[in-house]
């Protein structure tokens, strides 16, 4: 008889997990952000080029709609749908879904925490995100600093490389003695692996980093402004704790013509990877959050929080199994 039906979590684990969703809810209840609950499934997909989405056919009546339905990667899309409705702040606490991510600190369901503040820009979101993760060591006795630090000022400092600017082939040495096969890689490839490689690594273990200002490039659902140096920048942050990124923050876009034409060149990128072809279907685009972007959205923030990599930075965990009940090798 084999092990395989045991949790892969400790008890501990997960009396734990069950003690920082309460003191989440808590945290909540006392700044009046109400909790909400969205569609696990919906008509439209992510189109973001790296994030692959899990498709489902719907055998029941669906008076003309598709019946390929798509499960959620974040609650990001019906949230923002409230907003521009005019419910106010508020934040899911739920499971997400990724196709094709399992393995030491990825499962391809997994719990994400995604708040809006209405009136927030991303930098006062900073804040509080931090504050969060502050009331979430405190359950296991740990503090952590933070500090704040633009993009472009990190690699300045850090690798002695302007991001904005540097040639790929600059891009490309400044990796040392990693070694990469460049086939196919784009200049933002170059950043990421720069980031996850040389950067990340080095992050020290008691300190929260918040990178603000990212590269106009990878702006995602950001809005973009120009610097004092004339370079557009993207209005997001990541948050890590120690190299263990933990969330990822908007200033939102309100844009509903420049969200259409990033969610079509999100597509077009899918085509040239050679997607959407012998039955493969790309994910077709959130037209019902494009109308409510239409009839308006606050301005807000937004962010979204792993919270099995916060049980894993909490418990010093280096595996995702060990914060999980069963993982997706035990499902």
């Amino acid at each position: 008889m084999t092990l395989d039906w045991q949790p892969t979590a400790s008890f501990d684990a997960l009396r734990l997990r069950a003690t920082l969703n309460a003191r989440i809810r808590s945290f909540f209840a006392e700044r009046d952000v109400t909790e909400v609950e969205t569609p696990v499934m919906s008509v439209a997909g992510n189109t973001e080029p790296n994030i692959a989405s899990f498709a489902l056919q719907f055998s029941g009546r669906t008076d003309g709609a598709p019946r390929t339905r798509w499960l959620r990667t974040s609650p990001e899309y019906p949230l923002k749908r409230l907003l521009a409705a005019g419910f106010g702040d508020c934040y899911e606490l739920g499971r997400v879904f990724r196709d094709g991510e399992a393995g030491g600190r990825h499962n391809p369901e997994f719990t994400m925490l995604e708040w809006y503040r209405v009136g927030w820009d991303h930098r006062r979101l900073v804040a509080e995100t931090a504050a969060l993760v502050h009331a979430a060591l405190a359950l296991v006795g740990r503090e952590a600093s933070l500090v704040e630090v633009a993009y472009r000022d990190l690699y300045r400092e850090q690798l002695g490389i302007d991001p904005m600017t540097a040639s790929d082939e600059q891009l490309h040495n400044a990796l040392g003695d990693v070694v990469i096969d460049p086939a196919g890689l784009t200049r933002d490839d170059w950043l990421d692996l720069l980031m996850t490689h040389r950067l990340q690594p080095a992050f020290p273990d008691d300190r929260m980093l918040a990178i603000h200002d990212w590269p106009a490039t990878q702006a995602a659902l950001a809005r973009l402004r120009t610097d004092a140096d004339g370079v557009q920048v993207a209005e997001r942050f990541e948050l890590y704790l120690g190299p263990l990124e933990l969330a990822n923050g908007y200033h939102e876009l309100a844009d509903a013509v420049e969200q259409g034409a990033r969610f079509e060149r999100d597509l077009q990128r899918r085509r040239e990877r050679g997607e959407g072809v012998d039955g493969d279907v790309l994910p077709p685009c959130d037209e019902r959050l494009l109308e409510g972007l239409q009839v308006g959205l606050p301005d807000c923030a937004g962010v979204a929080l792993g919270v099995d990599r916060l049980m894993m930075a909490m418990l010093g965990a280096d595996r995702i199994a060990d914060v999980l009940a069963f993982d997706f090798f035990r499902a």
